[in-house]
């Protein structure tokens, strides 16, 4: 894992113009959050004694830019120490970046991916079929499946065509549909960060990573920034039934993200993650390698429709939330034969990376066997007032 903990591989490649929030886990301290700099780690306890906290400021980067807080340690130290397998307990190491704010996910959010599934599905292996299905579609839609708009009339005719080919399934509702898929992937402070173990339930045969970008929200639904996430998914249990999302998404160290939100600013906006192009690398113990690719192009909703979606009149976050806007990479490399497809091993290493926003990295294995989740928002708040950071 050692290479993915590197700055030159952990920071976003224009870091030097970067406003990085991140936190730590500091001896004596607890949690702690922090602003990363290429040349060190940085206290900003004395600014917002959370991440929360930061976000609801009036103007959080030009509080973070003007706030002179305790240098705790080198960077490259702080990122060499993330590691779970070479933590040194009497040195800071990263947690992920979020601390109150509740744990969203939106899902099904990239059209032309879906249909696919859904045409394969449908058609069983049978090539002909597969034409004639496709051909039904390509009629209301033309030749570009992306172009189907969640919520138009397009997207009702093709609905209505499905339905006539007996393929209608939820999973388009939300895709196509005008509701998206919203649902609570994680418990405020749940997530792990870089260079932690993630957890896939042990009774889970099928699985796989989702790289997905992370937009951090505020209390009054402003977007501040973004980070990187893996929404571990096993494919078995959803696949078995839709309401078992719960117990397929929500496990023990279930849920990476980091390794830091990098505000909006001058030199990052919203409009770069709707550019970002994000890779993933997974390296098995055995020698396996796998490589995949997401381009937030492709989403279907626009993130702000989604965040908007997620907060409104019906639906507050007074601590704010972190909103996954899903994935297009669904692998199915095989693995461990012909016609197995994908599914993770114990000691794979996942990567998650786009230039802007650094590089997220986590070993996998079960979650029985991950560092128990013990830490919480009450432990949190104690070690807080012991600080005199809280009244």
């Amino acid at each position: 894992m050692t290479p993915y903990l590197l700055p030159a591989t952990a920071l976003p490649a224009d870091a030097d113009n970067a406003v990085l929030i991140g936190r730590v886990q500091r001896s004596g301290a607890g949690h702690v959050l922090v602003q990363v700099r290429p040349d060190g780690v940085y206290d900003l306890s004395r600014l917002a004694p959370t991440c929360s906290a930061l976000l609801d400021l009036p103007d959080p980067v030009a509080a973070v830019r003007g706030h002179r807080g305790e240098r705790l340690a080198a960077t490259e130290e702080v990122l060499r120490n993330s590691a779970c397998t070479a933590r040194v307990e009497d040195s800071p190491w990263l947690l992920a970046p979020c601390d109150l704010q509740a744990i969203k996910a939106a899902g099904v959010t990239f059209v032309a991916s879906m249909l696919e599934r859904v045409i394969e599905e449908q058609a069983r292996g049978d090539a002909s079929r597969a034409e004639s299905v496709r051909a039904s579609v390509v009629a209301v839609i033309g030749d570009d499946l992306g172009a189907v708009r969640p919520g138009s009339p397009e997207a009702q005719r093709l609905k209505e065509v499905l339905i006539a080919q007996g393929m209608w399934s939820q999973y388009l509702e939300v895709g196509i549909g005008p509701d998206a898929e919203i649902f609570t992937k994680s418990q405020p402070m749940s997530a792990v960060g870089t260079g932690a173990e993630i957890g896939i339930h042990p009774k889970s045969d099928w699985n796989n990573p989702e790289p997905e970008i992370v937009l951090a929200v505020n209390s009054r639904g402003a977007v501040m920034g973004a980070t990187l996430g893996n929404d571990v998914n096993l494919r078995d249990f959803e696949g078995r039934s839709a309401l078992l999302l719960g117990k397929a998404k929500d496990n023990n160290a279930s849920c990476a993200i980091g390794p830091f939100i990098r505000l909006f600013d001058q030199h990052f906006s919203i409009d770069d993650v709707r550019r970002c192009e994000l890779s993933m690398r997974v390296e098995g113990p055995d020698g396996f390698v796998m490589d995949g690719a997401s381009a937030l192009s492709m989403i279907s909703r626009d993130p702000l429709d989604l965040v908007a979606q997620a907060i409104g009149a019906n639906h507050q976050y007074p601590d704010g939330f972190v909103l996954f806007l899903g994935t297009m990479f669904a692998p199915t490399q095989d693995r461990h034969g012909p016609g197995q497809g994908f599914t993770h091993v114990v000691g794979d290493i996942v990567a998650v990376s786009t230039p802007r926003l650094g590089t997220l990295a986590n070993r996998v294995n079960t979650s029985d066997r991950v560092e128990p989740w013990t830490y919480g928002t009450m432990a949190l708040m104690r070690d807080l007032a012991r600080r005199g950071l809280i009244g």
